[in-house]
């Protein structure tokens, strides 16, 4: 029977596994969804009340964004990789020294990162070729948005650390309480006081400080597993080092699919402000679909962990076999769903009709084939989750990274292929080659990791039977 103190967490190595993934993954969905709404609140509120182009400006700074941020935002993968092994193996202690030293890391480096961004944004939109119309407003916006970045990664490794023992609830509480915040912030800044995109930076800095707050205030007044104490709070050198060692290749996977996008971006640059409208609102509408089945992807590596670190095997399978069920049924229905009402939903973003005809085009591609990137999510955290973290970096950077360098520089380049759509269908083709390579991999190094640890099982029973033999003679 769980205990008071225990009532927000969930035991994700037994009981009904595919019912716990549903209710972990739910939650989770629905924060994502709030985050997404925080961008779309921005693009909404200045493609309806903003400046000529300002939605172009904002979608302008997402790759880069990401770029930057998804280094350290892998270091979170890490730690909650680490936490949901010592919460399925009981190892209390441990994770309490996983939980300071991840909230001491990500204050250390939000602020690191807020400085670096602010002072190089500027340089790095010139080298995206970003144009002339909207480059003033991008900066503007960037330089704002990066202040907010402690606290981002304030919130993402607490959440992290509350997902990791199956508290999946609590963090989506949070983001509500901080996108009411956020819409209200927007529509202040710029409708009454005509801020713009600076208003709209403001408001998502505002509100990424208030999810920051609920989260350290919960994680100090949390009786479960692990709790938080600022008197207590003290850096642990070895859990940093594993909390790197897994998470760092789960960032720099993060980062170089970042720059893939931004030279993506950069082509899409090329095509003109009212091509960057429409794939700016179209990548808003994607995301929604995406965070459907990356929540999927989340459960599926808690859940592994868990089960990795408590050696239930069968259950394994079983987490891994039911995300990929799960992310399929969201990814085909949710992306079916935004491809028919795609141009109603572009239609709420911008108002020109060649920016709603072209976002389209890009939807249409997409959408109806998001569950393969689903799929290799999937399937690249489940290696990660029984301790293999630098492989599936390698072949999501050969996959998928690589591939749409190679298209951009070959393939886009050719008259018929020169569009937005053009740039598009390089993503399913990635997804679908480096979800089947995941998929291999997983099934040798599982096979791999279970012989060498039932191995290491015989012999310790082996080695207590002769001791009992022994001693009986």
């Amino acid at each position: 029977m769980k205990t008071a103190a225990r009532k927000n967490e969930m035991n994700m190595t037994e009981g009904n596994l595919f019912k716990k993934i549903l209710l972990f993954s739910l939650p989770i969905i629905f924060s994502g969804i709030l985050q997404l709404l925080y961008s779309a609140a921005d693009l909404v509120v200045c493609g309806k009340f903003g400046s000529d182009h300002s939605v172009g400006a904002i979608s302008a700074t997402n790759s880069l964004t990401n770029l930057i941020i998804q280094l350290f935002m892998g270091l979170s993968v890490g730690a909650n990789v680490l936490m949901a092994r010592c919460f399925g193996a009981n190892l209390q202690e441990k994770g309490q020294r996983i939980v300071y030293t991840s909230m001491i890391m990500s204050a250390f480096m939000g602020v690191i990162l807020g400085i670096f961004g602010a002072v190089c944004s500027g340089y790095f939109l010139v080298w995206m070729s970003t144009p002339d119309d909207v480059i003033a407003l991008s900066t503007l916006y960037l330089r704002i948005y990066f202040c907010g970045v402690p606290f981002l990664l304030i919130y993402n490794f607490g959440a992290s650390l509350l997902r990791a023992v199956g508290d999946t609830k609590r963090p989506f509480y949070f983001l509500a309480i901080s996108g009411v915040f956020n819409v209200a912030f927007n529509l202040l800044f710029v409708i009454v006081f005509k801020m713009d995109v600076a208003g709209v930076a403001l408001g998502t800095v505002i509100s990424q400080a208030i999810a920051a707050v609920c989260v350290i205030v919960c994680l100090m007044k949390n009786k479960g597993f692990f709790h938080f104490s600022f008197k207590e709070m003290r850096f642990y050198k070895g859990e940093a080092l594993e909390i790197i060692r897994v998470g760092l290749p789960a960032g720099l996977q993060g980062a170089i699919f970042s720059l893939s996008n931004v030279l993506i971006q950069s082509s899409v640059n090329s095509l003109g402000s009212s091509t960057m409208d429409g794939n700016g609102a179209a990548c808003s509408i994607e995301g929604f679909v995406y965070v459907t089945m990356n929540s999927v992807a989340q459960a599926c590596i808690a859940f592994v962990s868990a089960n990795f670190g408590a050696m239930k095997w069968r259950n394994i399978k079983k987490s891994v076999m039911y995300s990929v069920i799960y992310v399929c049924i969201f990814g085909i229905t949710v992306g079916g769903l935004a491809t028919v009402l795609g141009k109603f939903l572009l239609s709420v973003y911008i108002d020109d009709a060649e920016a709603i005809s072209v976002g389209y085009s890009r939807l249409i591609v997409i959408c109806l084939t998001y569950f393969l990137c689903g799929l290799m999510d999937v399937m690249a955290y489940a290696v990660r989750g029984i301790g293999y973290s630098l492989v599936p970096t390698i072949v999501s950077l050969c996959g998928a990274c690589g591939f749409r360098i190679l298209w951009v520089y070959t393939v886009f380049p050719v008259d018929a292929m020169h569009s937005l759509q053009g740039l598009s269908v390089s993503y399913p083709i990635s997804w679908f080659l480096t979800f089947a390579v995941h998929l291999v991999v997983f099934i040798i190094l599982f096979i791999r990791k279970r012989r060498y640890f039932n191995s290491v099982k015989e012999a310790e029973d082996s080695e207590i039977i002769e001791e009992s033999v022994e001693e009986n003679n």
